[in-house]
């Protein structure tokens, strides 16, 4: 969707999923007495079974609780077990707020795991000169610089560079402990909540110099 539409469908749908959003806070979230494990932004390919997928998107993606993530999360004071999100907290105008929204909804022990665009190694890589790591999305370029800002920026979709001492000022400031950098795909200090079903869902083209940061952290129990 082009962003101008994105930005329409947001400025007319924006209001119904607050409303949306409070209503299945207060009504029908869980209340923690099980096991409540939620993703962040599914979109069209990324849903998961078994756990709660909150998302915007309900014409080309799938979900089962319609709210605008820029939005408190729909969900009630430590009641959620674990939050996974791909790809989706660089799209995010207020990381601050997201993080400390996270820590608001977990439960004692609660934890995260979070991935997008790895600003650290595309740092690195536009440092050394390699060109071939970016890759053609959204868009082809043919220069370094160009293939970098097309990493970094993605027409604009992206809000922030994300890097690891970044996310791990976040999770700290909100209060996590025990904040890490996994490999992609195949680490997780998790394994219950992140299981290989998860962990599919994070294909990495060069696991040596992963295009995706991972990092995990939880709450103090």
């Amino acid at each position: 969707m082009a962003q101008r539409h994105k930005q329409m469908f947001y400025i007319f749908a924006g209001p119904l999923m607050r409303a949306n959003g409070a209503f299945y806070r207060a009504v029908l979230a869980p209340r923690g007495d099980e096991v409540v494990r939620v993703q962040l932004g599914p979109g069209q390919k990324n849903y998961l079974p078994g756990w709660i997928n909150v998302d915007a998107n309900t014409f080309t993606g799938k979900c089962d609780v319609w709210a605008d993530l820029r939005n408190p999360l729909p969900f009630r004071d430590g009641t959620v077990d674990a939050f996974y999100s791909h790809h989706v907290i660089e799209h995010l105008p207020d990381l601050r707020a997201h993080f400390d929204d996270m820590f608001r909804c977990l439960k004692p022990g609660g934890v995260f795991r979070v991935g997008g665009p790895n600003g650290d190694m595309a740092m690195r890589k536009f440092v050394e000169g390699d060109a071939a790591w970016f890759i053609d999305f959204p868009d082809r370029r043919d220069s370094l610089g160009g293939r970098f800002e097309n990493f970094i920026f993605c027409r604009r979709e992206h809000l922030t560079i994300l890097t690891y001492s970044w996310l791990e000022e976040l999770a700290t400031t909100a209060g996590f402990i025990d904040v890490r950098a996994c490999r992609p795909g195949g680490e997780t200090s998790y394994p219950s909540q992140f299981t290989p079903e998860v962990l599919a869902k994070e294909p990495e083209p060069t696991p040596d110099c992963p295009h995706t940061l991972i990092v995990e952290a939880r709450k103090p129990a």
